[in-house]
């Protein structure tokens, strides 16, 4: 497994001085499928506020769903609840929503700027139990910095 505290130390690196939303999405989702192992799928959900829904931001990985309600699916509960969503088995989670068919495990952490939902980085994995509370942790903190560069 890719040693996540480096992983921080780099995206730090990588994003100080700049300041564009999408370009430091994108590098970040790139930053992340080329440093950790077994996953199928990097990227962001953003917040909409007028449609009060998740919209799909920059990722690395397949084709995604497009929109995701609050309250549905991992993503959806991880921004309604503002709390990290661990999931072992994706097809045991109540509401989840099958986007990518490959992915057996999931990992939602909700971003925020200024006190107020921005979004969540959502990580999937080809398999089951990839991600654990240490995990959850380390892209917690790798969300905290990278929304220190996004204006």
């Amino acid at each position: 497994m890719a040693d996540l505290s480096l992983l921080n130390e780099q995206v730090t690196a990588l994003l100080t001085d700049e300041h564009n939303p999408i370009a430091n999405l994108a590098n970040a989702s790139a930053l992340i499928m080329e440093n950790v192992e077994q996953l199928n799928w990097a990227g962001f959900y953003l917040f909409n506020d007028d449609s009060q829904q998740l919209d799909l931001g920059p990722f690395q990985g397949k084709v995604a769903c497009m929109h995701i309600a609050l309250g549905k699916g991992v993503c959806g509960v991880a921004a309604s609840s503002k709390e990290t969503q661990v999931v072992d088995d994706v097809t045991q989670f109540k509401s989840y929503i099958a986007c990518d068919s490959a992915a057996q495990s999931e990992l939602v952490v909700p971003l925020f700027k200024n006190d107020q939902l921005y979004g969540v980085l959502d990580l999937d994995a080809p398999v089951k139990a990839r991600f654990n509370q240490a995990m959850a942790k380390q892209m917690e903190e790798f969300g905290r910095r990278l929304m220190k560069t996004i204006d």
